[in-house]
């Protein structure tokens, strides 16, 4: 079966996904559960997708925009989930397009099979972890990034209709916590796993991606200890989220883009 037939109902769902938020906000409505149900038609097929393109290269593509395609898919399932029990739907309206843009430039894009040259439990759980600590913190900086918009338009008394459909602002700082808290969970066992199941992690093709990495560990358990200790929220916690996601996001697509889409080295 051609991916593309179910990637492209793929991207229609998570476009109408967006739609009815954007419904929501222009109306102030609660009727909420119709983009919840079209995302997870969108990130159903989504699923569909990678598994069938699993099963054409006979094992997982790691291209860049492959995997691009694949860490959108997480953040998007993961952000149904929480969904489930907390108001963060309306982070839809950024994620969701943003996993229609992925898994379109995958179909656009076909690029050469880059396989794991590595196939063991060890090393499937580095990733794992790696690509679900990666696409909690992603979360995180895009709630970072609107508790920033919501702090400055109260501020100045005039919030728009976004700002108005989001939970309280204590309620958003207690969400972006509670995603960073988890995020670096995973965060922590993937770069733990990699010391113990890579034999040298800061080899040359590997150095600035533990590095960074590390330094985004380093950067998100100073932020949650600086809460714990110093009662740090607002702008401090804005700041250090987003700067440790952009440290992340080098970590995990920079060398990528560079090498496979920039110099064609890969």
């Amino acid at each position: 079966m051609n991916s593309i037939l179910i990637g492209i109902p793929s991207v229609f769902s998570y476009a109408i996904a967006s739609f009815f938020i954007i419904k929501e906000l222009i109306n102030r409505s609660e009727q909420h559960r119709l983009s919840v149900r079209a995302a997870w038609l969108g990130a159903t097929l989504h699923a569909a997708y990678l598994m069938l393109i699993f099963q054409q290269h006979e094992g997982f593509n790691f291209s860049f925009f492959n995997t691009a395609a694949l860490v959108a898919f997480f953040i998007v399932l993961l952000l149904l989930f929480a969904a489930i029990d907390k108001p963060v739907e309306k982070l839809g309206i950024a994620l969701f397009p943003l996993a229609a843009i992925m898994l379109g430039l995958d179909m656009i894009f076909p690029e050469k099979t880059h396989r794991m040259t590595t196939h063991n439990w060890q090393m499937g759980f580095h990733i794992l972890s790696s690509i679900v600590a990666f696409s909690l913190l992603n979360i995180a900086a895009i709630q970072a990034a609107l508790l920033a918009i919501q702090d400055q338009q109260l501020r100045s008394h005039h919030p728009k209709r976004l700002i108005l459909a989001l939970p309280p602002l204590q309620a958003m700082e207690t969400l972006l916590f509670q995603m960073i808290g988890t995020g670096l969970f995973f965060l922590s066992a993937s770069l733990i796993s990699g010391f113990i199941f890579i034999e040298d992690l800061f080899a040359q093709h590997l150095v600035h991606k533990t590095v960074l990495s590390i330094s985004a560990w380093i950067i998100f358990s100073g932020l949650l200890l600086g809460r714990l200790r110093y009662g740090w929220r607002g702008d401090t916690a804005i700041r250090w989220t987003l700067t440790g996601f952009i440290l992340l996001l080098l970590a995990y697509f920079g060398s990528k883009l560079v090498l496979e889409l920039i110099l064609k080295k890969i």
